[in-house]
């Protein structure tokens, strides 16, 4: 139907900019705030990398064949391959790449005080190899015969094929690429707020080995809040995707083309949440985003006070000159009036 597809070519639009957008904001707070290149940052440069990616390359990709009424790519096509291996593989390592960062998270918060030993710097970026390792993998998988890539109409991109005749690539790749990141997510996030729920009943001082110290209770709500907001968008833009895959794969039936269209954008959406709901909403991004901010602004400042102090400068200097004797002044009336001149201005 055509106004699927210019409400599908509306809507990835603005999932490309805001992606791109905020990925692009994201990565800059962080490159300029020592404080958050912790030992395992690599693991949130790598799914906003895989995200930002995902923005000026798949979206784009998805945005042309749907307002052009793209309506097949030729089966062994090098563009519709192409474009398949790199939705997947962003896929993939975007979001393991978000559990383990999520894997890290809860270990800062349930293990405080092992956790410098349990996540290294060393740790991480074997972590990380390994999700790449995966990913390019998976990806390839249907490269060598195991599933097969395919332009789907109602989705207006290039995917795995999901039929009866590739079951087993899409079970691997469902199952473990996606739903077993996703509950692991989920769990970790809902057992996070029970933690803080306990908090609150017990009382709001936390000790350590060093000192206690006073929590408001505020904090935990406010923390739980979007732990539980978080586990929704996961939940909201992961399952559609989820169910359409499992219905076509074990029914052989194209689902409605509103439904695939509308669940492919939601998976897409992710890459401009990501960004928001697992950086930004934490105290120290918003800090560093403020602090950001304010450096960006002092540059722009910085000349223009210059220039302002430049002009302030000249002016009394033209005052100067014009206190000074006419050239038609006979110069011993300019030596008399030298020593006052001095006197004056000391």
């Amino acid at each position: 139907m055509q106004w699927t597809s210019v409400v599908y070519g509306l809507l990835m639009i603005g999932s490309s900019f805001c992606s791109i957008l905020g990925n692009l904001l994201l990565l800059l707070v962080v490159s300029l705030n020592q404080n958050l290149q912790t030992d395992t940052w690599v693991l949130t440069l790598s799914f906003s990398l895989c995200d930002l990616a995902l923005g000026v390359s798949t979206i784009p990709f998805g945005i042309h064949n749907s307002l052009f009424q793209v309506k097949s790519y030729p089966s062994k096509s090098a563009t519709c391959k192409g474009s398949a291996f790199l939705f997947l593989l962003l896929q993939l390592a975007s979001i393991h790449s978000l559990t383990w960062a999520t894997v890290d998270k809860f270990t800062e918060i349930c293990f405080a005080l092992s956790y410098p030993v349990i996540f290294t710097s060393h740790r991480a970026k074997i972590i990380l190899a390994i999700v790449w390792v995966y990913s390019i993998l998976n990806a390839a998988l249907p490269l060598f015969g195991f599933g097969s890539y395919v332009y789907s109409e109602t989705k207006f991109l290039c995917l795995p094929s999901f039929k009866p005749s590739s079951i087993a690539f899409n079970m691997l790749f469902m199952v473990l690429g996606i739903i077993i990141p996703i509950v692991l997510m989920c769990s970790m996030y809902g057992y996070i707020v029970h933690i803080a729920r306990n908090q609150v009943r017990r009382g709001t001082f936390v000790c350590n080995e060093d000192h206690c110290f006073y929590v408001p209770a505020n904090n935990y709500f406010k923390s739980s809040i979007v732990m539980v907001t978080t586990i929704v968008c996961l939940l909201v833009c992961w399952l559609p995707y989820i169910v359409i895959c499992f219905y076509e794969t074990l029914t052989g039936k194209e689902s409605p083309q509103p439904a695939s269209a509308v669940a492919t954008w939601l998976v897409l959406f992710t890459s401009a949440l990501n960004p928001w709901i697992y950086s930004m909403t934490q105290t120290r991004y918003r800090a560093a985003l403020r602090k950001s901010l304010n450096k960006i602004r002092q540059m722009f400042d910085y000349p223009r006070k210059n220039s302002l102090s430049h002009c302030t400068t000249i002016q009394p200097r033209r005052e100067s000159n014009s206190s000074l004797p006419a050239p038609n002044v006979p110069p011993a009336l300019q030596t008399n009036n030298q020593p006052q001149q001095d006197l004056t201005l000391v």
